[in-house]
């Protein structure tokens, strides 16, 4: 008897929470007067709307995204959690917020751990550059897969071939900026804040036909502190965001740290997704946006 890989499920539902729904970005507020384009020439008769919402991509804020991008690609090694909140509806009609927490440790170009406490069940994933592992811990149980030589191609791997998809996938590329910038029709600078990350942040906005986000950078540091998400095929407009802490840039890894020992003598699961991801969830990394495997059939 055949068992469906159930560590994607968590993984899963922890993709909704930075790539799962939007709404346009036409429909928020009217920015400030400093966000918006020129607006353009009124026609005879006509008087010019000074409220008139325009798409544009504002040279600082894609200079931020920029820095931060290029500040993670720069690193050999680098360490980080991140805890993700995301809205599912009730059944009463308000949503509830599940939380799920991430201990990242990756090595360019080809290994990565990530270790998953939170919500629902614990899971661990680890890619050495030739195997990847998802192990859960609880049932004593490892999906061990070939794996690509490299973290991009990984990633990409383990989408296609169990819906497994983590909601800081595009920082972890070794071209952040590409997977930011791609489709871009909206950036602007929001301002400078104090309280998030207990650092000094630059807020920046940013949203592509598919995503609203809102971006906390250290204005110091250049690392990202926190993401929010709405998305535009979630009827909802559910909110997700991501918090990142206890970063680390080129620490010392040692190679055990993406040995997956006791995933090696667990019980064996196989490699695929458990059920196909919610509508209008896929990756904004480009290269990632083929389907998913579909769902494993049942086992008698």
């Amino acid at each position: 008897m055949s068992v469906t890989l159930r560590f994607t499920t968590p993984l899963l539902l922890g993709a909704a929470a930075l790539l799962c729904l939007a709404p346009t970005a036409g429909a928020a507020p009217p920015a400030p007067a400093e966000h918006r384009a020129s607006t353009p020439a009124a026609k005879p008769g006509q008087q010019a709307d000074p409220n008139a919402f325009q798409m544009i991509l504002e040279p600082r804020a894609m200079g931020l995204l920029k820095a931060t991008s290029e500040k993670l690609a720069a690193a050999k090694t680098l360490t980080f959690t991140a805890v993700v909140g995301y809205e599912y509806p009730s059944k009463l009609g308000p949503p509830i917020v599940y939380t799920s927490r991430y201990d990242v440790t990756m090595q360019r170009p080809d290994k990565l751990r990530v270790v998953m406490p939170g919500d629902g069940p614990a899971s661990e994933f680890y890619y050495d550059g030739k195997t990847m592992v998802a192990y859960a811990p609880t049932e004593d149980l490892a999906a061990i897969v070939a794996a690509p030589p490299t973290v991009d191609e990984a990633l990409k791997a383990a989408f296609q071939k169990a819906a497994i998809y983590f909601p800081f996938t595009d920082l972890l590329v070794s071209d952040p900026y590409a997977a930011l910038a791609d489709g871009a029709r909206l950036a602007f600078y929001v301002g400078p804040s104090g309280v998030v990350g207990d650092v000094k942040t630059d807020m920046v906005v940013w949203a592509n036909d598919e995503v609203f986000l809102q971006m906390w950078i250290g204005t110091e540091d250049k690392l990202p502190r926190r993401i929010r998400a709405i998305y535009r095929t979630d009827p909802l407009a559910l909110r997700h965001e991501v918090t990142f802490g206890n970063w680390q840039l080129d620490p010392v890894v040692g190679a055990e740290t993406f040995a997956a020992t006791k995933a090696q003598r667990a019980g064996r699961m196989e490699f695929n997704a458990p059920a196909l991801p919610p509508k209008g969830v896929k990756p904004i990394v480009p290269g990632m946006t083929d389907k998913p495997a579909a769902a494993a059939p049942k086992s008698n």
